[in-house]
């Protein structure tokens, strides 16, 4: 169970035209202060050169990759970075996406933010006037961009779609929410494999 962990892992990918990993952006954070503790950020070669709808944020705001390389070099080294904090856990917003473009880490105990996020139960920023179903959960509205603006009150703020970037935005939204780690059990969408 993830509360028996110091840290967990954020991570967020982007894809190109054809639906392949173009690049992933992994922040380390600790699991009762949220502060980002380690950081990566990964180009894919050549997988970048196929293009894709956020291509022009690969280096946008003068990003400098960790790594531009193959993606079986990447995921080994996200993989030593992983064992390397003893991270089992592996969140990300909206992850059924990231997760299932990520086979080679599902292993691994993922949770999504979103479920968390989207949810008026566990989101004291949704307004009462917000289009919810019986559930709670917005009907719309609850993208990335959406929530940090509800959240943080930056009206301005979109969403620079840099994987790097955006693992460090949804963990400030998951401080942003203020709820302690072991609260988003719930959220869990993969439990990680254990070896006998």
């Amino acid at each position: 169970m993830m509360n028996d962990k110091n840290k967990f892992a954020v991570i967020d990918t982007e894809t190109t035209w054809g639906d392949e990993v173009m690049s992933i952006g992994i922040v380390i954070a600790d699991s009762r202060s949220f502060a980002p503790l380690d950081r990566r950020y990964y180009i894919l070669t050549p997988q970048k050169n196929h293009g894709g709808m956020y291509s022009y944020a690969l280096y946008a705001g003068g990003a400098v990759p960790d790594m531009e390389c193959s993606r079986d070099a990447v995921i080994e080294d996200v993989k030593k970075l992983l064992t390397l904090h003893e991270v089992t856990a592996i969140f990300a917003y909206n992850a059924n996406f990231d997760y299932g473009h990520l086979p080679e880490l599902s292993y691994l105990e993922w949770y999504d933010i979103m479920k968390m996020a989207a949810y008026r139960q566990y989101n004291s920023k949704i307004p009462h006037t917000a289009d919810c179903f019986k559930t709670g959960r917005l009907k719309r509205g609850y993208s990335v961009d959406s929530i940090y603006k509800m959240l943080s009150g930056k009206s301005v703020y979109r969403e620079l779609h840099n994987a790097l970037t955006d693992t460090l935005e949804e963990l400030e939204i998951m401080k942003m929410l203020g709820h302690e780690i072991e609260k988003y059990e719930f959220t869990r969408i993969k439990k990680a494999v254990t070896c006998a």
